[in-house]
C-alpha cells in the first residue's frame, strides 16, 4: 500500500527529508543528470517563479518516511500548460502501481489548473533515431505506458534535433491532451515549445536553435504520431481523481465532549451541536477521521497562566456530580488575595456569570485542545486542510480567564504550536469577538489575529473587539478587528471578509487557523445576522483560495436547524477554494 501527497516546499523537517530522498532517486535513476539540476530542487520548491515555472512535487510513500516514487511537474500559469519534468520510482517504474498513480495525479493537477495539456519528453523508440537495441526496448515500454492515456509524440517537427552534434537518441516531445479531445493548435504549441526550450535549456541551446525548432511547428492543428503500442480497442484512460492525501480534510472529533452536558434551561452549548455537524460533513466524502492523541499540559501552559490552569483543574475535580458553580464575585479592586473557598474564587478567573464550572468541564476542554493539536500536526505531515470538531469552544478563553462557554483556547494553543515552524494567521469568523485569542497574542508579531464580529456595543463580550485595538509592543499592527453592524447579510459580510483576507495575504503566514463560528447564520439565538448556507459556501471558498495549510477549529453556532447544512457548505466551499478546477466557473 502507498499514499500520494504533494510536497509544497522544504520548510517542514519531514518535507526536507522527503526531498532529500527524491534527490537520491534522481542520482540513482538518472546517472547522467547534471548534479546541479538535482541540487537546485529545494530552491525550485521554495521560490518557483524564480525558475519561471511553478514546481509541483508529488511523492508516493509507504504511509511513513520512505519515498517509493515521485513526479515533478512544472506549471506555467502564463501559458496554461504543465510540463512533466521527471517521474520515477525508487526501483523500476511500474505499469499500474506507483508510477501509474503518480502520472494520474499529475494529469489531475494539470486539468485542475485549466491547462491546455501536459507535455514531457520521452526518448525515441525509432531505430533511425536511437541505435541502442536495449534503449529502444525500454523507450518503447515507456511510450506504451503513456499511450494508454492518449499521450503521443509530436510528429513532423525538428524538436528531436540534437542540441549538440554528438548527442545521441534525442528526445521527442510528447503531448497529453488530458482526455479533452481538443487538438493542439499551432500558435499554442509554438509558444509552449519556446517556453520549454528557453526556460529549461536556454543556456545550452546554440544561437538560432530555439527559433528553428519553434518555426518547424507548421501543422495546424499539430500532428501527433499514430499509436504504435496500443493493444486492441482498449479505451483511453480518463483523468481521474487520485486519493492524494493533501486533498483530504483531516478530521478530529472530541470523543469526550458529551461528558460536559449542562442540562440547565438556556444553556445552548449542548452535545447535539457536534452530532448535527458531523453527519452532514461526513456525507461529502472529503474527510478522513484521525483519532485524537493526548499532548500534555505543557501546550496549554504555553498560552494560559499556570495559576489559572491549576485552579480550573482543582475546582472541577471538587465540584459534586450533577452540580455547577457559577461565578458571582468579581474582584475588580483586589485580585491579589483570593478567598480560600474555590467556588467563590471563580470570579477571579471568569469574565461572565453564565459559564459554569462542573466536574467534567476541565476534562472536556483538555480533550478539545488535544483534538486541535492532533489536527494541527496533520499539517506537518502533508495535509493542507484539517478540522477539529470540538466542544466546548475556546476563543473567549484568555490567558488567565474563562467565559463565553470557553475554558481553554484550543485555537490559540494550536496556533502557538504551529508558530514554531513559521508565522501564523488566526482568522476568527464567529459572530462574537475572540477576545481570548486577541489577548493571548496581543504583543506578538509572529501571530496575526484577525476577527470579523458583531460590534461590542451590542454583542458579547462587550469589552473587546473594537477597531482601534491593533496590538501592543512588538504586536502593534498585528491585530485587526472588523466590528460589523447589528444587521448583516451575505454581501456585506463578504466585503469584510475580502478585506481581512487581503491583510492575511500581505502578512504571508506559513499556516492559517480559522476559528469557525456558525453563529452568523440567520436565526442563531446568540446573534443577529442573516447569513444563509450559500454565504457559508462562498466564505469557505474565499478562505480556501488563500491556498495555505489551514486548521479549522469549531467555535460557536447554536441554531441546530441548519447547523449541519451550513457546516457542510462551508467545507465544500473551503475545499473548492483550495483544490477546485481553476477553469471551473460553476
Amino acid at each position: 500500500m502507498f499514499r500520494i501527497r504533494c510536497v509544497p516546499d522544504t520548510i517542514l523537517p519531514e518535507d526536507r527529508a522527503v526531498v532529500g530522498q527524491v534527490q537520491e532517486i534522481l542520482r540513482r535513476q538518472f546517472p547522467g543528470l547534471d548534479p546541479g539540476e538535482i541540487d537546485k530542487l529545494p530552491d525550485q520548491l521554495r521560490d518557483p517563479m524564480a525558475h519561471r515555472f511553478r514546481s509541483v512535487l508529488f511523492v508516493a510513500d509507504d504511509g511513513g518516511p520512505r519515498v517509493l516514487g515521485f513526479a515533478l511537474a512544472l506549471h506555467a500559469p502564463d501559458l496554461r500548460f504543465c510540463y512533466l519534468d521527471y517521474i520515477s520510482t525508487a526501483a523500476r517504474l511500474g505499469g499500474g502501481g506507483v508510477g501509474g498513480s503518480l502520472y494520474q495525479r499529475v494529469r489531475e493537477e494539470a486539468r485542475d489548473q485549466g491547462c491546455v495539456g501536459l507535455f514531457f519528453e520521452s526518448l525515441s523508440d525509432d531505430p533511425a533515431v536511437c541505435t541502442d537495441p536495449a534503449s529502444i526496448k525500454e523507450n518503447a515500454r515507456r511510450l506504451r505506458f503513456y499511450e494508454q492515456y492518449g499521450a503521443r509524440p509530436v510528429a513532423g517537427t525538428l524538436y528531436e534535433t540534437p542540441i549538440r552534434p554528438d548527442d545521441c537518441c534525442p528526445p521527442s516531445l510528447v503531448f497529453d491532451g488530458l482526455g479533452s479531445g481538443k487538438p493542439l493548435r499551432r500558435a499554442n504549441a509554438r509558444a509552449i515549445v519556446r517556453a520549454i526550450l528557453e526556460r529549461k535549456y536556454g543556456e545550452a541551446c546554440p544561437p538560432g536553435y530555439i527559433d528553428q525548432v519553434v518555426a518547424s511547428f507548421r501543422d495546424d492543428p499539430v500532428r501527433l504520431r499514430e499509436p504504435r503500442h496500443a493493444t486492441g480497442d482498449a479505451p483511453l484512460r480518463e483523468v481521474r481523481p487520485v486519493g492524494s492525501v493533501e486533498k483530504r480534510i483531516a478530521l478530529t472529533v472530541n470523543d469526550r465532549h458529551e461528558i460536559h452536558h449542562v442540562r440547565e434551561r438556556g444553556y445552548v452549548e449542548s452535545p447535539v451541536r457536534v452530532r448535527t455537524i458531523l453527519g452532514p460533513i461526513l456525507e461529502t466524502g472529503l474527510f478522513d477521521r484521525v483519532e485524537p492523541r493526548h499532548f500534555g499540559e505543557k501546550h496549554i501552559l504555553a498560552v494560559h497562566d499556570r495559576d489559572f490552569v491549576t485552579y480550573l483543574k482543582r475546582v472541577c475535580a471538587n465540584v459534586p456530580d450533577n452540580h455547577s458553580v457559577y461565578p458571582y464575585v468579581f474582584p475588580i479592586r483586589n485580585g491579589a488575595r483570593p478567598p480560600r473557598d474555590l467556588p467563590v474564587r471563580a470570579g477571579y478567573y471568569c469574565i461572565d456569570t453564565f459559564t459554569p464550572l462542573n466536574q467534567n468541564a476541565h476534562r472536556a476542554a483538555t480533550r478539545a485542545v488535544d483534538c486541535a493539536l492532533t489536527a494541527a500536526e496533520t499539517l506537518f505531515h502533508g495535509r493542507r486542510l484539517a478540522y477539529a470538531l470540538v466542544r466546548p469552544p475556546g476563543h473567549h478563553a484568555e490567558r488567565r480567564a474563562f467565559g463565553g462557554f470557553c475554558y481553554f483556547n484550543s485555537a490559540a494553543v494550536a496556533a502557538h504550536h504551529l508558530s514554531a515552524l513559521g508565522p501564523v494567521a488566526v482568522l476568527d469568523v464567529d459572530y462574537h469577538h475572540g477576545n481570548g485569542t486577541q489577548s493571548i497574542f496581543y504583543e506578538r508579531a509572529d501571530v496575526l489575529t484577525v476577527s470579523i464580529h458583531g460590534h461590542p456595543r451590542f454583542a458579547y463580550p462587550y469589552f473587546s473587539g473594537f477597531a482601534d485595538e491593533t496590538g501592543e509592543g512588538e504586536g502593534r499592527g498585528f491585530n485587526l478587528n472588523l466590528p460589523l453592524p447589528e444587521h448583516v447579510e451575505g454581501p456585506r459580510y463578504r466585503e469584510a471578509l475580502e478585506k481581512v483576507l487581503r491583510r492575511i495575504r500581505a502578512f504571508q503566514p506559513r499556516f492559517l487557523v480559522v476559528a469557525l463560528g456558525l453563529d452568523p447564520a440567520k436565526g442563531d439565538p446568540t446573534g443577529s445576522w442573516s447569513l444563509g448556507y450559500r454565504d457559508f459556501r462562498e466564505n469557505g471558498r474565499l478562505i480556501g483560495a488563500l491556498n495555505l495549510p489551514t486548521l479549522v477549529v469549531q467555535e460557536g453556532g447554536y441554531r441546530i436547524r441548519g447547523l449541519g447544512t451550513n457546516a457542510r457548505n462551508f467545507f465544500e466551499g473551503l475545499w473548492k477554494g483550495a483544490f477546485g478546477r481553476k477553469n471551473d466557473t460553476r
